[in-house]
């Protein structure tokens, strides 16, 4: 599926760009042989001279924001070193959760293989995640989640350790989403096995918010993509 990159921008002015990265597409080139390309290289084909300010999960969709000069990149980068940025994602868990500014801080160890996280409150770097309940369905919970630290998988751990992992993850404890689960009249047709209602890790960058150039506050917010956009849609229709 060709991507045109300007379709994915949210938010551009002369020092920065900010997109809506698309899920199942890596931030960076991945070290592997090429595997479908990253959002850094579409970046690079629309204007050589973007840096990505930070990463995303290959899974993972939302706003990721790109620094169109040296200065800019060290601007953003600094207010990400001092936790100045606000980055906002929302998710989908399993099991009803009522979360109310519920803080979870636990170090996190990145595994030698490099692909998964634990909990190591010895040998693990410092992490803090903050949770909202944004919506509850019948067996689900929509969760606004806001990293105060950045590290990889932390959402995705932190939220396992509330026994709430997020839908179709399964490397922290997530379990697939059926429409057959929410829908009480449900005909599949034989010989047709049911696919899961979202293929990834049920999990978006909802928005970021951080000071330009001149000390303004924006705050970007990205749209769901189709896969994430008919999950909640489904919950919606079927699980209240």
């Amino acid at each position: 599926m060709k991507i045109n990159f300007a379709d994915l921008i949210l938010f551009e002015n002369e020092d920065f760009l900010l997109v809506n990265k698309p899920p199942h597409l890596a931030t960076l080139d991945e070290r592997t042989a090429d595997r479908g390309g990253s959002v850094l290289r579409l970046a690079k084909e629309y204007n050589s001279e973007l840096q990505a300010a930070h990463r995303l999960d290959k899974e993972t969709s939302g706003v990721l924001a790109f620094a169109k000069n040296p200065a800019a990149y060290r601007h953003l980068a600094m207010q990400f070193e001092h936790r100045q940025v606000t980055k906002r994602y929302h998710a989908v868990t399993n099991g009803i959760h009522n979360l109310d500014s519920i803080s979870v801080y636990l170090p996190i160890l990145a595994l030698k293989n490099g692909t998964a996280v634990k909990i190591d409150r010895v040998e693990g770097k410092v992490a803090e995640t903050i949770f909202n309940t944004l919506k509850v369905y019948r067996g689900y919970t929509l969760v606004e989640c806001i990293p105060i630290t950045g590290r990889m998988h932390q959402i995705r751990i932190h939220l396992s350790c509330l026994k709430a992992p997020i839908v179709c993850d399964p490397q922290y404890g997530g379990e697939p989403i059926f429409l057959s689960t929410l829908k009480r009249k449900f005909n599949l047709k034989k010989e047709t096995e049911e696919q899961p209602l979202i293929q990834r890790v049920a999990l978006h960058a909802f928005s970021l918010s951080f000071a330009l150039m001149n000390g303004e506050q924006v705050r970007i917010e990205a749209p769901y993509p189709k896969d994430f956009e008919v999950l909640v849609k489904q919950l919606n229709k079927f699980g209240v």
